[in-house]
């Protein structure tokens, strides 16, 4: 018997594996923390799919996401960048990717770790929502809003509501899995 997925991933084998084995799994681990922020920010304005198929290409670019390495990135390494046809060239972003690196460090001497501070948000555990369909979920929400608010008061860069619950939603802080998908009581 076919398992029955959240509409937004069927129909697309890259879309499928990462709907099955990532989306809404909840992640307390800073690296991968980093690399889906990072993401979700060259994904505004652009569809997710076009962020997943060149993901490992980012995971190139950007020294796997490395945010000490990030953090020290200078104009040469910025420019080279720029050049790379295998990621999303946008300077605005990738000039942001730095800033955030930065960022990330500044929280996590703060709070100890960054999983730390961005958990403490639902207070270390995920919300579980109930949708029926996949479009029923919100783009954004009060508490995205006010996440979005406090990570640009630290400095982070493209960090609008939007783009800040596409992570909740990634990173398993949200469990928007439709109610009759298999992944919803998974995770």
């Amino acid at each position: 018997m076919e398992k029955h997925r959240c509409g937004w991933c069927v129909g697309d084998a890259l879309y499928e594996a990462y709907h099955d084995e990532e989306w809404g799994t909840p992640v307390k681990d800073d690296a991968t923390l980093f690399e889906f922020l990072i993401l979700e920010s060259f994904q505004a304005g652009l569809s997710w799919i076009t962020i997943l198929k060149k993901r490992k290409n980012f995971r190139k670019a950007f020294d796997n996401f490395d945010y000490k390495k990030i953090a020290t990135y200078n104009q040469s390494k910025i420019d080279s960048l720029l050049e790379d046809a295998g990621i999303v060239r946008n300077k605005l972003k990738i000039n942001a990717t730095v800033a955030n690196a930065k960022a990330f460090l500044e929280v996590q001497k703060e709070f100890g770790s960054f999983s730390n501070y961005i958990w403490d948000f639902v207070d270390g555990k995920p919300i579980k929502n109930s949708f029926k369909n996949y479009k029923d979920a919100p783009a954004n929400t009060p508490l995205s809003d006010a996440i979005s608010k406090d990570l640009k008061k630290r400095s982070f860069k493209f960090m609008g509501s939007t783009v800040v619950y596409a992570h909740m939603q990634a990173t398993g802080m949200v469990n928007d899995h439709e109610t009759s998908c298999f992944r919803y009581h998974e995770v």
